[in-house]
């Protein structure tokens, strides 16, 4: 298929030829403007040297852009019905790889020893769909795959959560997470305008580069995740109710504050308020003191 995909009148021309239509249950929204899908590949520093995974290519206006960069791209696509469609979109492109297949059920390891051998550089690049973006990116970044970098297009509310500040409302779980494992920026805004269907929202590009080494040390990475999640299971609660509720039983309060006190933790702080260091010197001590 010659010309861009990406533009309203060809991605119109395709949906009518296949008599597509959208699913609600899988957030299919389907960018149309060509220099927002250049901005994410020249973010994503893509060249020959490098493998990209896609998540969700629809009916391959991303994929097109990063075929005519990488070296390959395998794009993985839940929905059957687009398939067919991306194999006569993408058949120009030698080096594109059509997966079909749920991202949160495939073994991604397996995938990137198969697909990506001859690579040493692979990177992730996506319009993720809005419904299950969260579990996506804690997939991708909790299974500590090689991989130099995510660069994908998220709900803005979303990217904001990701690289909000200690203290404010839409610091949490989902900052420190994202935190521990990639340095986050935001690349750039996008209105809901540029897709079809228009989206409720705004979105965007958001990139996060793999960590080598975290932030922070901890003991026991799973405690401490666990220490996040227990302190932050009630926002408008204190972070020692919050741990005795969630984690640790009422029994261990005395203890709980005595120990918080001793590393200069107010036991009556709030959750949003402690940054990654603070989390960091909590569960490991914790993890040592209380049984």
């Amino acid at each position: 298929m010659d010309g861009r995909i990406s533009t309203p009148t060809k991605t119109m021309e395709i949906l009518k030829k296949y008599d597509f239509h959208f699913k609600k249950s899988l957030g299919q929204n389907f960018l149309i403007e060509p220099s927002i899908l250049d901005k994410i590949v020249s973010s994503a520093k893509i060249d020959e040297t490098v493998g990209v995974i896609e998540i969700g290519p629809g009916i391959g206006a991303l994929t097109q852009k990063l075929a005519e960069k990488a070296g390959k791209v395998v794009a993985i696509e839940i929905d059957q019905r687009l398939i067919p469609i991306l194999e006569e979109t993408l058949a120009a492109y030698r080096n594109v790889e059509l997966i079909h297949g749920d991202i949160l059920k495939i073994s991604l390891n397996e995938l990137l020893s198969n697909q990506f051998s001859e690579f040493e550089t692979i990177k992730v690049v996506a319009n993720l769909p809005y419904y299950i973006t969260t579990p996506i990116i804690m997939s991708l970044l909790e299974q500590k795959l090689q991989i130099a970098s995510i660069t994908v297009m998220i709900q803005k509310e979303v990217a904001e959560r990701i690289l909000a500040k200690a203290g404010g409302k839409d610091y949490g779980t989902l900052t420190l997470a994202v935190d521990y494992y990639a340095e986050a920026k935001i690349v750039m805004q996008v209105p809901k305008t540029v897709f079809v269907p228009k989206p409720n929202v705004d979105s965007a590009i958001i990139q996060l580069k793999i960590r080598k080494q975290p932030p922070v040390q901890v003991e026991d990475e799973n405690f401490f995740f666990r220490v996040i999640k227990a302190s932050f299971a009630q926002r408008r609660k204190t972070i020692i109710n919050n741990l005795i509720h969630n984690l640790f039983g009422k029994d261990k309060k005395e203890q709980l504050e005595i120990l918080l006190k001793s590393i200069d933790i107010d036991p009556n702080r709030r959750a949003e308020t402690l940054n990654i260091g603070e989390y960091a010197r909590l569960s490991n001590l914790l993890v040592k003191t209380v049984e």
